[in-house]
């Protein structure tokens, strides 16, 4: 059967391929922009466009109840609209914070919260949240964007138990490193300052810079992946997307395990004795 796709952020990067590998199979998209109409490749699938300002709380609103009204139904809704925050925590000013979070935490938290009484009314529904690699095994260079993903991994495994008896399934997709536009001027944004950043920033950022258009991820395979998750009947809460990111949550859980295990005794000593 076919699928009807609410989208954010179509008009490039991971949010792009996904919408046209949608309509390939057939399904209806609505994708949202911010402004003008994006070059997205036909397919049999019919494509509906909404402009979104997505830090505007009553335009949310506005887009899911005028997405629901398309075809009566949204069966997958991905949150993928964001950008990249990088720099040293202490060289990021107040307006730079708060437009990171009001982007990539505040609006995917506004459109699940307007979705969720329309999901639970149809008994089915499955909330993607594409947050990244940087949310599970930070690194230096990226502490705010790691924050606002992380955040949207604790977002999404905590409404997974919540909607689960709704019929409405949640995943958190992490990706890796793909070669997309995000690490180009106008879709990564950087912090800078007079007092030097350390030598951990510098060798984080200069790998990056880098890595841009090198990454090992293929945004259309990424979409594909995406495409059999939304079609599983048993979808993951989280689920990895590339090499890199399996590779680099591995090895920070390694160290997470042998930290645990070389504080358990501090752990299990703050209960009250039995």
């Amino acid at each position: 059967m076919s699928k009807t796709w609410l989208i954010t952020g179509v008009s490039r990067g991971l949010g792009k391929s996904l919408a046209a590998a949608a309509l390939q199979t057939g399904d209806t998209v609505i994708g949202t922009v911010r402004s003008g109409t994006p070059d997205i490749a036909p397919g049999p699938g019919a494509l509906h466009i909404l402009p979104l300002e997505v830090t505007d709380p009553a335009a949310v609103d506005a887009t899911i109840a005028a997405a629901f009204a398309i075809n009566g139904r949204i069966d997958v809704l991905v949150n993928n609209a964001g950008y990249g925050l990088l720099g040293a925590l202490e060289h990021s000013t107040e307006a730079q914070m708060e437009h990171l979070f009001a982007t990539d935490i505040f609006a995917p938290i506004r459109l699940i919260r307007a979705a969720i009484p329309r999901l639970r009314a149809q008994g089915s529904g499955h909330i993607i949240n594409i947050t990244s690699i940087a949310g599970r095994a930070p690194r230096a260079g990226s502490p705010l964007y790691a924050a606002v993903k992380y955040a949207l991994e604790g977002l999404s495994h905590s409404l997974a138990d919540e909607l689960s008896e709704f019929g409405i399934k949640v995943t958190a997709v992490a990706p890796g490193a793909f070669r997309t536009d995000f690490l180009d001027p106008h879709s990564i944004r950087k912090s800078s300052g007079e007092t030097p950043a350390s030598g951990a920033i510098s060798a984080s950022l200069a790998a990056l810079d880098a890595m841009a258009g090198k990454q090992s991820g293929d945004p259309d395979r990424a979409a594909a992946a995406i495409l059999k998750l939304a079609t599983s009947p048993n979808p993951p809460v989280h689920l990895l997307l590339g090499t890199d990111a399996l590779n680099r949550l591995q090895a920070s859980q390694k160290t997470l395990q042998a930290d645990m295990t070389e504080w358990e005794p501090v752990t299990r000593g703050t209960d009250f004795p039995a």
